[in-house]
């Protein structure tokens, strides 16, 4: 019996813009199928688009992806480096008669489109260079002309496959739009730059890749790349072709539609857990037992994809949000002020008394269960490091002289050091009392006081953190 061919998959991402969400959440279904059935997750940086292509831009996928945790297992392949292999496979297609070079004109290619556009016919090259003569080619030689290299696609035949996901598929060479250029122009004697469909096929196999996982965009190009692995005498991996993220309207998830990069996601203060958590919910069903909030690793556990659905996934900011919102609750004070930290450091707090870790883990244990998002953190901590600009209502309570009075006996009677839950209970007792006024009262001047408004978290705990940083007593005086 046959050994089974180790499971080897890869993310291959191109350099001209930041880690997008639509190639993040394929990322997270190849390294789901490579850790559940203990293979290997590689990456490969497909940057033969010079132009576009920047460092800057390989960085930002790179740690998008370490950010998400989808750690790979050798160092990433530079598609760049490999060109002289490419080259050699064309050089091969060519000596075997599968490719040729075609002298076609920019504008010849153009009047040829428009005819077939007058004519009601799909766009497709119509292989007039496919069988030129050694004079004809001679000639567009002489005339200066510089030739593409296309592989030919014979218009008869019928490339079919067993997708992963959505079962046998099936497609008519005539519907691949004629032979395909896999190099750019180049003089005769030469190969230009190589093309995306002849490269990934050269490079899979040399990464030895088991299983291409990808979105269903490239569905027509697994057609093409199936005639090349024949071609080359190379055996092909399997296919996975995943459900595309659409937005609220069914559409592809675009620019348009606002945020769409990791990075993007990462500074609006969403977790990691919480994105690649919902980003595998997007086209893959969790099985029962799992609920819908879990780790990669135990998404890894289940993942198959007889369980990806083909129709696509609508993005749903709700669920994204309540999946934050869980993690957040469920993160310890220690580790929650581990992430808020460097956000409230960008804002110059916790210098002085609030430099305390203890104070900020406290404050922490206060803020965490009403936060959706680390920016939360920031927004509702805010009246603990600087003093608040008190909203109307705020003001309005100001004004009321029950309020007043409440807050003026409660001043009366503050203590200077440390001051306890029991203690201030009573506090808040006496200083009703002695003001004539009901608790609740007093209550909503020492928040208004305090938060600058009417609303926020546990008022006892928050005046027990403000006092022990000693501004309590001042913001009480001042809305006096």
């Amino acid at each position: 019996m046959a050994a089974a061919v180790p499971v080897r998959v890869r993310l291959a991402p191109s350099p001209t813009g930041t880690l997008h969400i639509g190639t993040a959440r394929t990322a997270v279904f190849n390294w789901l199928f490579a850790r559940h059935l203990g293979g290997a997750f590689l990456l490969r940086i497909e940057d033969t688009d010079r132009e576009r292509s920047k460092a800057e831009y390989t960085e930002n996928i790179l740690d998008g992806l370490r950010w998400l945790g989808l750690t790979w297992d050798e160092e990433p392949v530079v598609q760049s480096a490999r060109i002289e292999a490419h080259r050699a496979a064309i050089e091969q297609l060519l000596e075997g008669g599968h490719a040729y070079r075609c002298f076609a004109s920019d504008a010849e290619l153009a009047a040829m489109r428009e005819r077939q556009q007058a004519e009601g016919r799909a766009p497709r090259y119509d292989n007039l260079h496919r069988d030129l003569t050694p004079e004809q080619q001679q000639a567009y030689i002489d005339e200066g002309r510089e030739a593409v290299v296309r592989f030919r696609i014979d218009d008869g035949a019928t490339i079919t496959w067993n997708d992963l996901v959505r079962g046998e598929m099936r497609w008519a060479g005539s519907d691949l739009g004629g032979d395909m250029v896999i190099a750019r122009r180049a003089p005769a004697d030469a190969i230009g730059d190589p093309l995306y469909n002849l490269v990934v096929v050269v490079d899979d196999a040399a990464m030895a890749i088991s299983h291409v996982i990808r979105g269903e965009d490239h569905i027509a190009n697994t057609g093409k790349q199936l005639l090349l692995y024949a071609a080359l005498g190379l055996t092909p991996p399997q296919f996975a072709h995943t459900p595309l993220i659409l937005n609220q309207e069914g559409r592809k998830l675009s620019k348009r539609d606002g945020v769409t990069s990791v990075g993007d996601f990462r500074a609006m203060g969403y977790t990691a857990e919480a994105l690649v958590n919902y980003m595998t919910l997007l086209g893959w069903s969790p099985p029962e037992g799992i609920g819908e909030r879990f780790s990669l690793e135990q998404a890894a556990a289940v993942f198959s994809f007889e369980r990806v659905n083909r129709a696509g996934a609508r993005f749903d900011w709700d669920k994204l949000n309540w999946l934050n919102g869980q993690v957040l609750h469920g993160l310890a004070a220690g580790e929650l002020r581990q992430r808020l930290l460097p956000l409230w450091q960008a804002r110059g707090w916790g210098e002085g008394a609030s430099a305390d870790v203890a104070w900020q883990e406290d404050l922490c244990a206060l803020l965490g269960p009403s936060l959706s998002l680390l920016a939360d953190g920031v927004d509702q901590a805010a009246p603990f490091f600087e003093t608040p600009v008190p909203d109307e209502a705020a003001l309005a309570l100001r004004a009321d002289e029950a309020s007043r009075a409440a807050l003026s006996a409660l001043l009366e009677q503050l203590p200077e050091g440390p001051l306890e839950t029991e203690a201030a209970q009573a506090l808040l007792g006496a200083a009703a009392t002695a003001a004539g006024v009901k608790k609740g009262v007093l209550m909503k001047g020492l928040r208004a006081a305090l938060l600058g408004s009417l609303k926020g978290p546990d008022l006892l705990t928050t005046w027990l953190l403000l006092h022990r940083l000693g501004s309590d007593r001042g913001r009480i005086a001042t809305s006096l």
